[in-house]
């Protein structure tokens, strides 16, 4: 397991990128799935690192992370900022265009979609969101 605190701040997607490929050490996975888990660590991080706290005061992401015998990832992303349930969201209408869908809800969606499983709660003044995927 793998546990780390970072600046909520785009800067520290590529620690936490860093930590996940040293976490996997030399295992090999397909590219479909490395793709699929990076694009979700990306969309969800990118969420906490803009909305979780106030532009002008900066905050902490906890980050753990780790891979069971049978190859799943859990990553668990913590932070004490505004309460957020990403998954309250309604997930965007895709059979329409570009311009009519409403904005925002599509990098969530992408990330719900590539996963085997999202859960969020609210606990201890913290956001606490867990993802999961079975690396193969």
């Amino acid at each position: 397991m793998v546990n780390f605190t970072v600046d909520a701040t785009i800067d520290s997607l590529d620690i936490i990128l860093e930590k996940l490929e040293e976490m996997l050490g030399d295992k090999e996975f397909s590219p479909k799935t490395m793709m699929q888990i990076h694009i979700a660590i990306e969309e969800l991080f990118v969420n906490i690192a803009h909305y979780a706290y106030p532009e002008d005061a900066p905050g902490k992401a906890e980050i753990v992370m780790d891979i069971d015998d049978d190859d799943v990832v859990t990553i668990i992303f913590k932070d004490n900022g505004q309460p957020y349930n990403p998954l309250a969201k309604e997930d965007p209408d895709v059979t329409l265009s570009a311009e009519e869908r409403a904005i925002g809800g599509l990098g969530i969606f992408m990330a719900k979609k590539s996963l085997d499983s999202m859960e969020y709660e609210y606990v201890n003044n913290q956001n606490v969101l867990t993802i999961k995927k079975k690396f193969v």
